[in-house]
């Protein structure tokens, strides 16, 4: 099967499962019954790998490389602009290798302009693929995502994985934006954030479990019987936010699987990301009821994190990250069996 007819079956295949959230259960944040701050006083910008954000929230990689991702990606951009976020267009690897393509990724710098878009390739590309992908969008950063479960599952996947770490090294190297490292749905431990904090790349995007699981996508597209115990493989979204910050405590950091509500993307940020990343939500809710009703939904979770921070007493992003929050129960033993210290992660709280 061809990459472009494998990525339109991904497109068909997430949106018709059913959209999952992350549990941040363990995850609590403290309430501030006297906070000196209004809805009115606060600031909702942040930071990325040296990129200023006006938002902590933006749209993270979904589709690229077919015929019918094209409309996809013009209203994924319509609705970034609209809403003032950040874009991560889809792998732009078929467009690399087959020029026709690469107008499915061009209608978004035609719609938006003056935008924060961000590349998006694969950890085997190498450098020439690397700077035409940053090209092609007119990029401000660029995703490098890995994906090794869900390639391991699919019948035309790749099996050897040896190399990557040289070629994200060399392209780290050789582009003249930031690199960010993305993880797909099955999240980062604490020992390769270190690795990549040594690679150099800007941030780390967790994408941990939680969100659109792709083992079972692939699973699907090939009617495979796999055992049913596989596709609960990853590392959960919230124990990836810290365990990333164990590894590369002064690299930022990307919250990514299944955050879909204003108060998962708190929590998130609470725990020490710069910024959250909305996905699987998107792609679903764009083409099954439309871009307003997206639209809507973003601006729906943008009120529900700005009434948390007034909750917490946070005049913006940076206080956000630094009030009191408890961690409990299966977080806490993840946390305490790997030796993570949660008083060194928060230190200054």
């Amino acid at each position: 099967m061809s990459r472009q007819a494998r990525k339109l079956e991904h497109l068909w295949h997430a949106v018709r499962s059913d959209l999952t959230s992350a549990d941040f259960c363990d995850i609590n944040l403290v309430h501030n019954c006297l906070p000196e701050t209004s809805l009115k006083a606060l600031d909702l910008s942040t930071n990325l790998a040296g990129i200023n954000l006006r938002l902590p929230l933006f749209i993270n990689a979904i589709t690229g490389g077919v015929e019918d991702a094209e409309c996809v990606n013009r209203e994924l951009a319509l609705t970034a602009k609209e809403c003032g976020m950040a874009l991560a267009v889809g792998s732009q690897m078929a467009a690399l290798e087959n020029p026709l393509y690469a107008k499915t990724f061009h209608v978004v710098r035609e719609v938006y302009p003056d935008g924060i878009i961000f590349a998006n390739i694969g950890a085997y590309s190498d450098v020439d693929m690397a700077r035409r992908a940053v090209d092609m969008v007119r990029a401000d950063a660029l995703q490098i995502h890995l994906n090794v479960p869900q390639e391991l599952m699919m019948k035309e996947g790749d099996t050897d994985f040896r190399g990557y770490r040289r070629q994200i090294e060399k392209i780290v190297g050789a582009v003249d934006v930031p690199v960010i490292i993305k993880e797909v749905g099955f999240g980062v431990a604490r020992e390769q954030a270190a690795i990549f904090k040594e690679l150099g790349v800007a941030a780390i995007d967790v994408g941990g479990k939680g969100g659109t699981n792709f083992m079972l996508i692939e699973r699907r597209r090939a009617h495979a019987k796999t055992n049913p115990d596989l596709l609960k493989w990853g590392i959960p979204t919230a124990i990836s936010i810290l365990e990333a910050k164990a590894g590369a405590p002064d690299t930022d950091i990307v919250a990514t699987g299944g955050l879909n509500s204003g108060l998962l993307a708190a929590k998130a940020l609470a725990l020490g990301a710069n910024t959250v990343g909305i996905a699987g939500l998107a792609a679903k809710m764009l083409l099954a009821e439309g871009r307003e009703k997206l639209v809507l939904c973003l601006n729906e979770m943008i009120n529900e994190l700005k009434m948390i921070m007034v909750m917490t007493g946070a005049h913006n992003i940076a206080e956000l990250r630094e009030v009191p929050l408890v961690v409990t129960g299966e977080t806490r033993q993840w946390l305490d069996q790997r030796e993570i210290s949660l008083s060194e992660l928060f230190s200054s709280r």
